[in-house]
This record gives C-alpha cells, structure tokens and sequence, in this order.
C-alpha cells in the first residue's frame, strides 16, 4: 500500500487520534477561501511587494466576509512568489505551493494534530521564506510522517529540543508577525511529507511546476488532516 494509501486508511480508522492544528469551531468559526493565483486580479505586485499593505489586504477580506481564517494553497499555482527572488531558480522559478496557509492574527496558537517528536526547528530568516519553522515526526502505525509549521514567532523556537516528546492538542508556538515570519503577512503554512530527504529545520514549501509529480508523491493533503 502506497503512503498516500495508508495514511488515509490510518486517518479513516483512528479519527480520535487527530487533533488541531488551530483553534477553530466549525459550527461558529467561517473560513475565506484566499486566491493567490494570477486569477486573483484585486492584487498585484505594488500590493503583494508591501507587507503592510498585503496585511492590510488579507485582514479586509476576513472582517468583510466575516471569517476567523483565510485558507487555501494546496497545490496552487502563485504569482505571489515573483515578489521574492528566494524563489529564483536559474530555468524555471518555483510557484506551486505545497502546504496549506492559514492566515489569520499573529500571536494565534499553533498546535500538534498528532503525538510526535520534535524532528528540527531553525529561524529560516530569508525574504519571502518561512521565517522560524518546526518540524515534527510522528509515527501512526509505522506510517512515518512530518509536519511542517512555517511563519512561526521566534520565541515558538525557545526551549525546544530535537527529540522532545509532543502530544496532541499541545500548542507549539503562535503565528509570527511580519518582523519575523519572513515578511509575509501572519500565516501558518502547514505542510505534510513523508520523507525529509536529509532536511532538518526546512523542507520546499514551494517548488517548480515541472516537478508537481515528484513532490506529490512525498507530499500529501494537508487538508486530510485539518478537516476543515
């Protein structure tokens, strides 16, 4: 059974042992679902470029439509990344987004949906990139899996050690600021994989087109596990 397989039979048939990634209620909590995709035409680069002013853009779509989160990314194609050359390559520039963002107040709790370890943690302090990231390691009926927590506060980095036990529902950090997160807007991005590939502290979050196929087989739907 493939990975994708098996972590779908593990989900279906051990529904208790998924926790939360964010506070959210779905029966009073409303979601808005963000386009950053060149279908989007209400941003542009002078927007994107200025963090106050993407801020700024991201918190009027949530107060307008009256939502606690933005969410969305999963496999889209962004035009958002032309705004930083971190995402630069020589033939063919990465814009295919792999986790998935929520985007809401800094300082909102981030929490583990499983019992892991700590795998790795560092302050990925690059313009565009995750800013202070973790990433954990659990282990779901030898299923071995990682998840990726980007846009973090430095202070979530504080006290953390590689191998430290984590359960589920235990907050791990808040949502950073646009000091610290990489200049973005306050978001988590949440990514699902795998295999590390001898990564630790960071993992693509983005990668190019071409190689859609490739990543999608490391690297799941981080909505299967967010069930929103």
């Amino acid at each position: 059974m493939d990975p994708h397989a098996r972590l779908k039979t593990y989900l279906r048939n051990n529904p208790t042992a998924i926790g939360k990634v964010v506070d959210y209620n779905a029966g009073t909590d409303r979601l808005f679902q963000l386009d950053f995709t060149a279908a989007n035409t209400e941003l542009n680069m002078t927007i994107i470029a200025d963090t106050q002013q993407f801020s700024g853009w991201v918190s009027e779509k949530l107060k307008t439509n009256n939502c606690r989160y933005g969410i969305g990314g999963y496999m889209e194609h962004r035009t958002i990344y032309a705004v930083s050359p971190h995402f630069d390559t020589d033939n063919e520039p990465r814009r295919l987004h792999l986790g998935v963002d929520i985007w809401g107040d800094a300082g909102t709790p981030v929490y583990s949906p499983f019992d892991g370890t700590v795998h790795s943690f560092q302050d990925n302090n690059n313009l565009g990139d995750y800013g202070p990231a973790i990433i954990l390691q659990h282990n779901l009926d030898n299923l071995t899996l990682y998840s990726l927590y980007g846009h973090l506060s430095r202070k979530s980095l504080i006290g953390l050690t590689v191998g430290m036990p984590i359960h589920k529902n235990q907050q791990i950090a808040t949502l950073g600021n646009n000091q610290e997160n990489g200049q973005w807007p306050p978001h988590l991005h949440f990514q699902l994989m795998y295999d590390m590939e001898g990564k630790y502290g960071d993992y693509p979050g983005v990668c190019k087109y071409s190689e859609k196929e490739k990543y999608s087989l490391n690297v799941p739907d981080p909505g299967l596990v967010l069930g929103f």
